[in-house]
């Protein structure tokens, strides 16, 4: 197959032969229909709770529902995903990475499941840095809890977020990094020296860097400070506008640089929904019409309804980057944090035919065009 528009990376007209992998690369003359479109690798989203209504949380979600928030997921340009599962009772969440992960061998989508995300349950448990999750359901890490997650999950876990203050937090790090899985840390109340502790033993992520903390910290030190100035941590960024102001995005992204930074969308339910309520595991969340999603009755944060092709738009409004800077955030810079081969490259020749076609159009605004899977067109909108 073949398509074409400007490299996004260097800006040139370029034509792309491929099947399942990029097979040739090649400049070309513009179109009068595709002059000011754009080629990219497809964006890649390591943290999405829910989308469509569809929560990822309840382990009797039905599989249809599942296909159909994927659908829903693809339409913003995302191919690979990692559906992520919050801090909750053991055997619920033992019980939804098992109900996620019969959506690879069943759903015409599996392929964009790259993987799982464990969001705690070995968070802090005071107010604000555990943000939206349970505090009854707060525990240490537990390797045995671990193995079965990678039992129902058939190995698939790539990515565990938990706080390095557990004073078993460098063991298990250890432990999971060994097998592959990437350590974030997120959730926090650590200290400098337990940061510093976890990143030896090869945590090499923040998630969502200044969020789920605590709303009053000292000037310095702080475990936010602590993540921005380790170089050895990637930090994934929520650019909603809702989570996070300009001037923080900014200086975290001058102190990550974009080339350690991630876009996510930590996506819940009312993701891509009309305004109202839904679920969040066992507990309530509302989309209210200004677009935050928070715990119903409260102003507490519970994920967002950001969609990825926003993100892309809104780092380079909000946080000053360039177009090949934010796409970079959401396709090569994820891949590489979790080891995704054939995704670590870009538009390269080898790497896996994950791509879109889009316009950027005013402000900034992505607007998707085409997606291919694997070389496969799965979504075409021109």
């Amino acid at each position: 197959m073949f398509c074409s528009g400007r490299n996004v990376a260097t800006g040139e007209f370029t034509r792309l032969e491929f099947d399942r992998v990029i097979r040739g690369i090649s400049a070309a003359e513009p179109s009068a229909t595709d002059a000011d479109t754009w080629l990219a690798p497809a964006f890649i989203d390591i943290q999405v709770n829910g989308f469509a209504g569809v929560d990822f949380n309840r382990p009797d979600t039905a599989q249809h529902e599942i296909q159909r928030a994927l659908e829903m997921i693809l339409s913003t340009g995302v191919t690979r995903c990692l559906p992520t599962v919050i801090t909750g009772p053991a055997n619920d969440m033992v019980a939804c990475l098992q109900n996620l992960s019969l959506s690879r061998q069943e759903s015409s989508l599996a392929r964009m499941i790259a993987g799982f995300h464990v969001e705690g349950p070995h968070i802090a448990p005071e107010d604000g840095p555990r943000g939206a999750h349970p505090l009854d359901s707060v525990r240490p890490p537990d390797v045995e809890e671990y193995r079965r997650w990678q039992e129902a999950t058939d190995g698939g876990i790539r990515l565990i977020t938990l706080s390095p203050h557990w004073a078993g937090a460098p063991a298990y790090i250890g432990t999971i990094v060994r097998d592959g899985v990437t350590a974030s840390i997120g959730h926090t109340s650590a200290t400098a020296a337990q940061i510093v502790a976890a990143v030896d033993a090869g945590a090499t992520l923040s998630t969502h860097i200044g969020n789920a903390g605590h709303s009053v910290l000292p000037k310095h030190p702080n475990y936010i400070w602590d993540q921005l100035a380790e170089d050895r941590l990637s930090a994934g960024f929520i650019v909603d506008g809702i989570h996070l102001g300009a001037a923080f995005l900014k200086s975290a992204l001058r102190a990550k640089t974009p080339g350690r930074a991630v876009l996510v969308t930590d996506a819940s339910a009312p993701a891509g929904a009309a305004p109202g309520r839904y679920r969040l595991g066992r507990q309530d969340a509302d989309l209210t019409p200004d677009g935050r999603v928070v715990l119903a009755g409260t102003d507490r944060l519970a994920g967002s309804a950001l969609k990825m092709n926003d993100a892309v738009s809104n780092v380079m409004r909000l946080g000053g980057v360039t177009l090949p800077e934010a796409v970079a955030m959401a396709t090569v810079n994820p891949a590489r944090v979790i080891h995704l081969k054939g995704r670590e490259q870009g538009l390269a020749i080898g790497e896996s035919a994950d791509l879109i076609v889009f316009r950027s159009g005013p402000a900034a605004a992505i607007a998707i065009e085409a997606v291919y899977l694997d070389g496969t067109p799965v979504l075409q909108q021109r």
